[in-house]
C-alpha cells in the first residue's frame, strides 16, 4: 500500500517552487488568505492591522465594496481588450486623469507596474529631447528592469551584471544625513545646487531629464525640504532637461489634501508616473505627459495589459472612492495625528533618530546613537517581530535597512493609529536595549543638535 505524503503548506510550496529572490518578511513568514478594510488574516486565522498596505498599494482598504463591485461587473462584461482596440474604461480614466493631474499633463500611457511606467517615462524624455543623459538621485528606487535598476540609487538592489549607460546620480535631499554636513535652511539647498556642477562635469552638458521620486520611498521616506524641487527643476531645464515626477508611492491622496505629492512644491512636471495605490491592488501603472512630450513618442508601441479594462475600471473606482469618502482630507488629518504620536515615541525612545513623512506616509529612522547616527537595522528587526506578535504589520526600507515605513490605507482612523503606536512602542522598547541611552534630560537638546 502506497502512503501518500501530506500536502505541502502554502509557505512550503513558496520555498520549494519560487525563486529564492522572492523574499518574505519575518522570521516565521505569513501566508495571507483574506483582507477586509484595514485588516488581513493569515492561514492560521490570525488577524492583523495592515499598516503597510501591500507597500502603499492598498489605498482605500482591502476588498473595498465599491471597487470590488466595479471590478466584478467589468470581469463579467469584458476581461481583456488588446491596446490595439479602444475601450471605454481606458478612455474614461485617461479623461479623468487629465482633469486632476497637475500642470499641463494631459496624455496617458498605461502599463502594469511602476517599472514599466518609469521605463516609458525615460524613453519618452529621450525621444522628446533627442538626448540620453538622465539625472537621478542617490537613495532612489525606480523598478527592477535593466534600465530602472541602472537608475536605482541603492547598491543593495543593483545585483545586475551590466548596467545601462546614461544615468548620473545626484545627492539625495536627505536632510537627516546631509552629504554636505549642512543644516536646512542655512544650507541654501546645496543638494539641489550641486545638480548644476554634476551636469557640467559628468554629462555632455545637455540632459534628457531629471527624474526623482516626490518622496523617496524605498530610500526610507526621504522628504525633500521646501524649495528643493523648485531649484532642481530650474537647473534641469537650464540644461535642456525635462522633469519627471515619480509618484509610484506618493500619489492618490497618500500625502494628504492633494492628489499628487509633487503638488506640495511650486513646480510643474513634464512627465509623471504612478502605480501602486492607483488600483488598490489591481495591476496598473501610469505614464502621463504633456501633449508636447507625448506627441513626440515615435512609431507604434504596445503593452499587452496596458489599458486592460478590468484594471482601468478598478482605478476609476478608486478615484471615485477617494473623492466620495474625502480620503485626501483623512490622509492629512489622520496623518497629522500619526505624526504627533510618532514624535511622542521619539521623545521616549533613544533608538529613534528621525521621524519624517507626509500624510499617511510616515517613517522612523532607527539609530544606535543619536549623536553619531549609526544605523540600527537590528532594532528594526526587533520592532518587526514584536509588532507582528501584537497583530500589526509594518514595512521597512532605507539604504541601511534601518527605517520603519508605515503606509496605512487612506481609510485609517485615530484608533488604528493608536493600535499601531502601541505596538511600535513595545517593539522600540526592545530596540532601545541595544542603543546608546538618553543622557540626562538636561543634555538631550544639546546632543540632538550636535
Amino acid at each position: 500500500m502506497t502512503v501518500s505524503s501530506p500536502p505541502l503548506s502554502t509557505l512550503e510550496k513558496h520555498k520549494e517552487f519560487l525563486f529564492p529572490a522572492v523574499a518574505t518578511y519575518y522570521k516565521e513568514p505569513l501566508a495571507l488568505i483574506k483582507g477586509s478594510g484595514m485588516h488581513v488574516w493569515d492561514d492560521q486565522n490570525n488577524k492583523y492591522l495592515d499598516c503597510f498596505g501591500g507597500v502603499l498599494t492598498v489605498s482605500v482598504g482591502h476588498a473595498h465594496p465599491t471597487v470590488t463591485a466595479a471590478v466584478i461587473e467589468q470581469v463579467q462584461t469584458l476581461v481583456h481588450a488588446s491596446a490595439l482596440y479602444a475601450n471605454k474604461p481606458q478612455s474614461d480614466l485617461a479623461e479623468k486623469l487629465a482633469q486632476i493631474a497637475p500642470g499641463d499633463l494631459k496624455k496617458s500611457f498605461f502599463t502594469s507596474s511602476g517599472t514599466e511606467a518609469n521605463d516609458t517615462a525615460i524613453m519618452a524624455a529621450k525621444h522628446a529631447t533627442g538626448r540620453s543623459d538622465i539625472v537621478v538621485l542617490r537613495h532612489s528606487y525606480s523598478g527592477r528592469s535593466a534600465t530602472t535598476l541602472s537608475a536605482c540609487g541603492h547598491s543593495t538592489w543593483k545585483k545586475w551584471p551590466a548596467q545601462v549607460a546614461g544615468f548620473t546620480h545626484a545627492h539625495a535631499p536627505y536632510c537627516y544625513r546631509c552629504p554636505f554636513n549642512l543644516k536646512y535652511p542655512s544650507c541654501g539647498i546645496k543638494c539641489a545646487e550641486d545638480i548644476e556642477e554634476l551636469i557640467q562635469t559628468t554629462t555632455t552638458g545637455e540632459i534628457a531629464a531629471f527624474m526623482a521620486e516626490s518622496i523617496l520611498g524605498v530610500g526610507g521616506f526621504i522628504v525633500p525640504p521646501p524649495g528643493y524641487f523648485e531649484k532642481a527643476y530650474a537647473i534641469a531645464r537650464r540644461y535642456g532637461g525635462l522633469c519627471i515626477a515619480d509618484e509610484v508611492q506618493t500619489a492618490w491622496g497618500r500625502t494628504g489634501d492633494n492628489w499628487f505629492a509633487i503638488e506640495k512644491w511650486d513646480v510643474k512636471p513634464d512627465i509623471m508616473v504612478s502605480a501602486k495605490g492607483m488600483g488598490n491592488g489591481a495591476p496598473i501603472a501610469l505614464t502621463m505627459a504633456t501633449s508636447e512630450v507625448a506627441d513626440k513618442y515615435p512609431g507604434v508601441t504596445f503593452a499587452t495589459y496596458g489599458g486592460n479594462p478590468v484594471s482601468m475600471t478598478a482605478a476609476l473606482a478608486v478615484i471615485q472612492v477617494i473623492e466620495e469618502e474625502n480620503l485626501r482630507l483623512n490622509a492629512r488629518t489622520t496623518g497629522d495625528y500619526l505624526r504627533s504620536r510618532l514624535e511622542e515615541l521619539k521623545e521616549k525612545h533613544p533608538s529613534i533618530g528621525d521621524v519624517r513623512g507626509m500624510g499617511l506616509m510616515q517613517g522612523i529612522e532607527l539609530v544606535k546613537d543619536r549623536k553619531t547616527k549609526e544605523p540600527h537595522p537590528e532594532g528594526v528587526i526587533d520592532v518587526f517581530e514584536e509588532t507582528k506578535r501584537r497583530g500589526v504589520l509594518i514595512g521597512k526600507g532605507g539604504l541601511y535597512g534601518n527605517v520603519i515605513r508605515t503606509g496605512m490605507p487612506l481609510i485609517a482612523s485615530r484608533s488604528d493609529v493608536d493600535e499601531l503606536v502601541e505596538a511600535l512602542d513595545a517593539g522600540l522598547t526592545l530596540a532601545d536595549k541595544t542603543c546608546t541611552p538618553f543622557p540626562h534630560r538636561a543634555h538631550v537638546e544639546e546632543v540632538e543638535s550636535a
